[in-house]
């Protein structure tokens, strides 16, 4: 986190330098353990896209991203500056409060903390966690469901791979099926493959998709029903 992290804390401009300072210090070691987070949203909803869409889910949205898709419909996620940072214990008190089943940590890129400690103190709660991710930083925490969404922004890594309960490729033309099929050539045999139209070329890619889903049905295809429905 940069130096004017601590300019969205209006209590802070009432103190002295050094008060800052340390102020600073704290919150940042408090982000390196992961028992504080920067958090965009958190929000109790219906999961749109992938395996488990239509399911109730609460989410957790993390802010910070250092992979930047030019196609990223939450930018707003990618500086983590701009967002408060929150203790998890209050995050998980947001969802017990809820009484999901299901939390789904997603981003940003929500891998680019320590999630050990958050994902510990939801297991209390009984809940299934799961995480939306690009895997390009390295997995941590708890994990029941691990949605992989490679970009060619930034390589993921390789040992993921083999951990990836769900293959998800964001499909923004027509080059990204056989871009796709380089992912699930390396995936475990146990993965689910889907291919989802990425939201501003639906009309395009989802023809296509279809046909080539008909022509290869060991992919399935998913769409984002969220945005039908007008949820977050």
């Amino acid at each position: 986190m940069k130096n004017e992290a601590f300019s969205r804390f209006s209590f802070l401009t009432r103190l002295p330098m050094s008060v800052i300072a340390q102020q600073e210090i704290e919150l940042r070691e408090k982000v390196d353990k992961g028992i504080a987070l920067p958090l965009m949203e958190d929000f109790y909803t219906i999961q749109g896209e992938g395996a488990f869409s239509g399911q109730a889910a609460y989410f957790v949205r993390l802010a910070g991203c250092d992979v930047g898709c030019v196609w990223c419909d939450v930018k707003e996620s990618w500086d983590a500056d701009q967002h408060p940072v929150i203790d998890i214990s209050e995050i998980c008190r947001r969802v017990a409060a809820s009484g999901s089943r299901i939390v789904v940590i997603t981003g940003g890129e929500p891998l680019m903390y320590n999630l050990e400690p958050l994902t510990a103190k939801l297991k209390t709660l009984g809940v299934r966690i799961h995480i939306e991710t690009s895997a390009a930083h390295p997995l941590s925490g708890q994990l029941d469901w691990i949605c992989f969404s490679p970009k060619k922004f930034k390589a993921p890594l390789e040992e993921v791979y083999n951990l990836a309960h769900e293959l998800k490729v964001v499909v923004f033309n027509a080059s990204d099926l056989k871009w796709a099929e380089t992912h699930a050539a390396k995936i475990n045999p146990d993965c689910k493959l889907l291919l989802q139209p990425e939201w501003s070329k639906e009309k395009g890619m989802l023809p296509l998709i279809i046909d080539y889903v008909k022509e290869n049905p060991k992919w399935q295809i998913s769409l984002q029903t969220h945005k039908y429905m007008d949820i977050p």
